[in-house]
């Protein structure tokens, strides 16, 4: 049997699976797959799914080990994890092929990453990994999605690329410092940007830089608000509201882009709070 350590998931075997092509040819297996801070080791996730599946964390208890017995089944329903059409993420054929590339490009390299970065992805399209893996080396990159089988689709290419499926919000404080995250599809996450802010700047190194982008812009963003309302909830900040909330938490805005085709904004922690923390623990101080 798998070997799973995690807090309280409800699971049943699920309902015959609807078709969906990426995830019946991409999604078979997750060797090491991380799941609201939880490790899954060698499970298979079959075209059949007829074993029961690992959907979500409910509870506190995010290092109790807990093993299921052959048969014992809790219930909550398995279409939560189909729910939602993550097919937004992709590119809309309103813009051409070249200039969604472009972008994409632009808004890895706002990122300013090195070899020895620590980066954070958050509900991202499978195609801005695979440009950022191919085009960017980094000691450290972790995908958080609310899709675990996105999630799954992603590990079995890069199994080095460390995946957590939950809330951006809610990711451990032990992959801290973090030197760059991308907010890829901000519109996607059931909180305020106050909050995230709030909780990305225990997490973000001195320096470090949050990347909030729309690679086709507000007036694409307007139209999959109207077609898919169950995954875009929300709206892009504008430049007062973006600056309000970044001296708020101690960043700075370093870019602001906001044209028609493309949304792209960069916070950069602030040095000086490190630097006044540090002197007021010195000796003598």
């Amino acid at each position: 049997m798998s070997s799973v350590s995690f807090g309280s998931f409800h699971l049943i075997s699920p309902p015959i699976f609807k078709s969906h092509p990426r995830l019946q040819i991409k999604c078979q297996h997750i060797h090491h797959l991380s799941c609201n801070g939880f490790n899954m080791f060698s499970t298979s996730l079959a075209s059949s799914f007829s074993k029961p599946i690992l959907l979500r964390a409910t509870g506190s208890n995010f290092d109790a080990p807990i093993s299921f017995p052959e048969g014992a089944v809790s219930v909550v329903n398995f279409e939560e994890l189909m729910e939602k059409d993550w097919s937004v993420l992709d590119s809309d054929k309103s813009s051409p092929d070249e200039e969604f590339s472009r972008n994409i490009d632009r808004i890895i390299s706002a990122g300013k990453i090195e070899e020895t970065s620590r980066v954070l992805v958050s509900i991202s399209s499978e195609e801005f990994v695979d440009r950022l893996v191919g085009s960017c080396p980094c000691k450290f990159l972790l995908i958080v999605h609310d899709s675990l089988l996105m999630l799954a689709g992603i590990k079995e290419k890069y199994d080095l690329v460390k995946c957590w499926q939950g809330e951006i919000i809610y990711v451990p404080e032990n992959w801290a410092p973090l030197d760059v995250v991308f907010l890829y599809f901000l519109p996607a996450l059931p909180f305020k940007l106050d909050e995230i802010l709030g909780s990305l700047a225990k997490k973000c190194s001195p320096g470090g830089r949050v990347v909030i982008s729309h690679p086709q812009g507000r007036e694409v963003l307007k139209k999959q608000r109207q077609e898919h309302p169950e995954v875009v909830v929300s709206d892009l900040p504008d430049k007062t509201t973006l600056q309000r909330l970044a001296v708020a938490h101690s960043y700075n805005v370093t870019e602001f882009v906001d044209e028609p085709g493309l949304y792209l904004a960069v916070l950069s922690r602030i040095h000086h709070i490190f630097k006044s923390l540090a002197g007021s623990s010195a000796p003598g101080s």
